[in-house]
């Protein structure tokens, strides 16, 4: 508890810094359903390079977050663990993903006992093409299911971070995405 108040508070005054020293422009891109998601190639933490253009014939789900250890950030990524069998009903893979550096989101993987990867953009370069690199210099709350010929089929701007899960199971029926057999 005290690290998470302690990393919240050290993102809030990182993130002031940022913004009034203008470190991080405001986003160039900004991605709509339909649009062909930018590819990346990011490490996770379970130790592997996870290509989206390796993906290609699923449908994808990428949640990206603020940081690593905040309070809204774990009960987001608690949210799909605990949601994680009725994610897994459906033919996707899925991912969260922040600017974090890998030793970071490894670290706070293994705290959750996450049972899927957390990516690391620590270049923030993927945030950059996805268009969710805030002026803060973090990534925005927002998730995107990506569809298997690599258009975006859904974005969710207005992430509830305790929910996240079950709304994104939500999702997956209403878009009608294929359930496993």
């Amino acid at each position: 508890m005290l690290r998470r108040i302690l990393t919240t508070a050290a993102a809030i005054a990182e993130g002031i810094a940022n913004k009034v020293a203008g470190t991080y422009a405001a986003p160039g891109t900004t991605l709509n359903v339909g649009d062909r998601a930018p590819d990346f190639a990011l490490r996770g933490s379970d130790g592997r390079v996870h290509r989206l253009s390796a993906l290609t014939g699923q449908t994808v789900i990428v949640a990206w977050f603020p940081k690593a250890f905040t309070g809204g950030c774990t009960a987001e990524c608690k949210s799909l663990r605990s949601n994680g069998d009725l994610l897994r009903r459906f033919s996707v893979q899925y991912f969260a993903a922040s600017v974090d550096n890998l030793d970071t989101n490894a670290e706070f993987a293994t705290s959750l006992e996450l049972d899927y990867p957390v990516l690391s953009d620590p270049s923030r370069e993927t945030a950059r093409a996805w268009g969710v690199l805030d002026t803060s210099g973090f990534a925005q709350r927002w998730t995107f299911i990506v569809g298997p010929d690599g258009r975006i089929l859904a974005i969710d701007r207005q992430v509830s971070a305790g929910s996240h899960g079950s709304d994104i199971g939500r999702m997956l029926t209403v878009l009608g995405v294929q359930e496993r057999t």
